[in-house]
């Protein structure tokens, strides 16, 4: 598995380059300023790693693309240390605008509207 950095670095070059955090169930562009609503958005692609020396060390980095064409990167722990906000988000989310990986094994839910889910 490749690491965050190199995952993070590929994203950027298929242009996930904003910035994106999560305040009061809201994702808000920190390059733009932009915000967006949980039915606003697609996650393209998610990932998740673990500390090399820590296995307590773990994140997951999302790639999120918005109706009006933003696309950028979402960054949080994994596990124990999770932001709750970011979480809320992330579960706020249509699951049809989630596309998730084959190995999760989770089937998709139907798209949400205005979205493409096999784009």
């Amino acid at each position: 598995m490749k690491s965050e950095s190199a995952v993070i670095a590929r994203m950027e070059r298929e242009g996930f380059t904003d910035h994106f955090l999560v305040r009061n169930a809201v994702l808000r562009s920190a390059d733009t300023g932009h915000t967006f609503a949980p039915r606003d958005v697609v996650i393209r692609e998610f990932a998740r790693y673990e500390g090399v020396s820590d296995p307590d060390d773990m994140s997951i980095v999302y790639a999120i693309e918005s109706r009006d064409g933003a696309r950028g990167t979402l960054i949080d722990a994994f596990g124990t240390y999770s932001s709750p906000d970011i979480g809320t988000f992330v579960d706020a989310v249509p699951a049809g605008a989630i596309i998730v990986p084959e190995d999760v094994g989770r089937p998709p839910g139907p798209p949400a509207p205005g979205f493409d889910a096999a784009a």
